[in-house]
């Protein structure tokens, strides 16, 4: 499933082909894709025909277009936007309309020209796992941006009002993350991937994060150090940075950017996916210890095991 870094690069394409322009037509090719809007497909269509895409804002892996309408009283302001969950393998990709249809094209949103740029936006997904909607944008809690974009409302999407910070919104606290790791009394990864603690963060990066920053999976958040979690923060967002530097991590060609290029970051693990593999912190202090996968909540997780040892007290 895609992850922060992955949907961020997802954003900063749609910021820059599809955000200022208005939305002309809309094909529902398979109306499962549009299950979370619950009102139905042509209460869908007319909220988004004749609306502009205001931004392209992020939350945690949450991804959506505020909109605006021009014949509003109020000049436009966006009260709502189109809600995009990529799930295991959506894609939002710009295209020509001369381009062939992908075949698992969803929904097509056709967009106002503008020079230089496709004038399609596609929504495509082989598991259809994911999904669009249009929802309604709501305060945020902290009167904070809602996400990252590139017009910083106070605004979010009320389906990911639930949804934390994550380490690289400028909004996010570590010392309210610390304060928070003390309360929830359970293992390190699990902390991690909840997404109402801290989001973006999925099996991938954590295992990463934990990695850089020597600590184990079932560390129990309850007995972590300041200096500890403050390493750990440092951690995750040196690796989603350096992950939004190279793309994303594609795996196959189920990941890709809005002009269905491939992330490369996956080159750059040191973690997961090298289980029997040497342990390169280890390798470059003269060690030889090597890598292991083991079973973590119906998935896998990669450590060092001279780096990473379990802690007495494992929440596993």
């Amino acid at each position: 499933m895609p992850e922060l870094p992955e949907v961020e690069v997802v954003r900063r394409g749609l910021a820059t082909w599809v955000a200022g322009r208005r939305i002309e037509s809309v094909e529902i090719r398979d109306p499962r894709s549009l299950r979370r809007h619950l009102l139905g497909g042509e209460d869908f269509r007319g909220q988004l025909k004749g609306a502009t895409v205001v931004d392209a804002v992020r939350r945690g892996k949450f991804l959506w277009l505020p909109l605006s309408d021009a014949t509003a009283d109020d000049g436009g302001s966006p009260h709502t936007a189109l809600l995009a969950h990529l799930g295991m393998s959506g894609q939002l990709l710009v295209e020509d309309p001369g381009q062939p249809d992908e075949k698992h094209l969803k929904v097509r949103l056709t967009l106002s020209p503008a020079p230089g740029l496709p004038d399609e936006l596609r929504f495509v997904d082989q598991r259809i796992f994911g999904g669009l909607a249009v929802v309604p944008l709501v305060p945020t809690y902290d009167g904070g941006p809602g996400g990252h974009g590139a017009r910083p409302l106070p605004l979010i999407a009320a389906d990911a009002k639930h949804i934390a910070r994550d380490p690289l919104d400028p909004f996010f606290s570590a010392e309210a993350f610390h304060a928070r790791l003390h309360t929830r009394r359970t293992g390190l990864k699990r902390a991690l991937l909840d997404q109402t603690l801290v989001s973006g963060i999925g099996n991938i990066y954590a295992d990463e994060a934990l990695w850089a920053a020597r600590l184990h999976y079932a560390r129990p958040t309850d007995t972590l150090r300041r200096t500890e979690t403050l390493r750990l923060v440092d951690a995750v967002r040196d690796v989603m940075t350096r992950a939004l530097d190279a793309g994303g991590t594609s795996f196959d060609s189920l990941y890709v950017n809005v002009n269905g290029a491939s992330g490369y970051f996956d080159r750059s693990l040191s973690a997961y996916g090298r289980a029997g593999q040497p342990c390169a912190r280890c390798a470059e202090d003269g060690r030889t210890s090597i890598m292991v996968r083991e079973s973590f909540m119906n998935r896998s997780s990669y450590r060092c095991p001279y780096c990473q040892r379990p802690p007495r007290n494992a929440r596993w």
